[in-house]
């Protein structure tokens, strides 16, 4: 899926459930979100409508019934957090890496081991060649 459609906060917390669950039926999402988030069994109907005409999600009637839907997410979540990240960073950092980095970094000291995983990070994504060194 090329553009991630915009989901809110509640319908987030439903695809979270379609992410762990594919293919669950809706009586399944409905008792999740009750338990979870007190929703009333109506809300999570609308919002599961709601993420059907965004074609975040989809529905199928179960194989060998009349009524049973089930739901599945359409986007997955790797896409979607890959999305929220890249409009999280153009807009509140104009795109920039290292501005937010430093901002992140200066409330929270990181120790040796936390360092050393994420210069490694940065050299499996380094973007140019590094520079060899004469020995």
């Amino acid at each position: 899926m090329n553009q991630i459609p915009p989901i809110t906060d509640a319908e987030l917390e439903i695809m979270r459930v379609l992410w762990t669950n594919p293919n669950c039926p809706s009586s399944e999402v409905v008792k999740k979100m009750m338990d979870r988030m007190g929703w009333s069994p109506n809300t999570t109907r609308t919002l599961l409508s709601r993420l059907v005409q965004k074609e975040a999600a989809g529905a199928k009637l179960e194989k060998g019934s009349k009524r049973t839907q089930l739901f599945y997410p359409i986007i997955s979540e790797q896409e979607y957090l890959r999305s929220e990240t890249k409009s999280f960073m153009k807009k509140l950092y104009g795109g920039a890496l290292k501005p937010m980095l430093a901002n992140f970094l200066q409330d929270k000291k990181l120790n040796a081991q936390e360092i050393e995983d994420l210069k490694a990070l940065f050299d499996d994504n380094r973007g140019d060649e590094p520079e060899k060194r004469d020995s």
